[in-house]
Parts: C-alpha cells; sequence; structure tokens
C-alpha cells in the first residue's frame, strides 16, 4: 500500500467553486492516458466486453450440455419403451406356456423313477 488516498486522485474544488486538481490529479491523468492507450491498442479488452464474451461462451456450453442431456434422454426413454414392451411379450409367453401347461392339451407329465433307467452309467 503507498499511504495516498483515493480520493487524493480526483480533482477539488475551491472555497469560491472553482476547480482544482487533486493532490494526485497528475497520476490519476496518467493512469487514464495509459488505460486508453492500451485499449485503442486492443490490449486491454473493456472489462464489460469481456463479460459479455465469458457469458456468451458460458451460454455456448450450457446449450450444448442441455442438448447432450436431452439426447440422452431420448435414448433412455426408447430403451425403456423396448425395456418394458419386451418384458410384457416375455410375461405374456410365459402365462400362454403355464396355461398350456395347465390345460394338459398335448403335455404330459412323466413319471418319477426311483432308480435309474436302463442303460445308464450309474
Amino acid at each position: 500500500m503507498a499511504g495516498v488516498t483515493r480520493t487524493g486522485f480526483y480533482p477539488k474544488k475551491n472555497r469560491d467553486g472553482t476547480p482544482r486538481p487533486g493532490s494526485y490529479q497528475h497520476l490519476a491523468d496518467e493512469f487514464e492516458r495509459r488505460l486508453q492507450e492500451l485499449r485503442a491498442a486492443g490490449e486491454i479488452v473493456d472489462p464489460r466486453a469481456a463479460q459479455i464474451e465469458r457469458l456468451k461462451a458460458q451460454n455456448a456450453e450450457l446449450n450444448k450440455r442441455v442438448g447432450t442431456r436431452d439426447k440422452q434422454i431420448t435414448e433412455l426413454t426408447e430403451f425403456r419403451t423396448l425395456a418394458i414392451s419386451r418384458l410384457s411379450a416375455q410375461h405374456d409367453e410365459i402365462l400362454r406356456l403355464r396355461e398350456l401347461v395347465n390345460s394338459k392339451a398335448s403335455v404330459r407329465t412323466l413319471p418319477l423313477l426311483d432308480k435309474a433307467p436302463f442303460g445308464s452309467c450309474s
């Protein structure tokens, strides 16, 4: 810290109302002159313009992320629909097979053997 008060950079007014330079007005003028030169050379970007560019880049990134998420949600919704459809078809097939077994139309239950059948290796 240089020990210089901020008010020393601003112009003052005499008691009669006429303006007079502050104690360090020449430093403030030098600073403003250098700042204008750098801005004119394109080395220092206006903070508002920099903020606008940063926000535009952030907005583009967020839009990209939202697009990616929308695509993932669409894919997962399609997968869920397909999975539910397949599960429903499998459930219907299980019910059909159970009904077929219970109706005993052309399916016979084989008798259980207490001992090994003829010709087995055991």
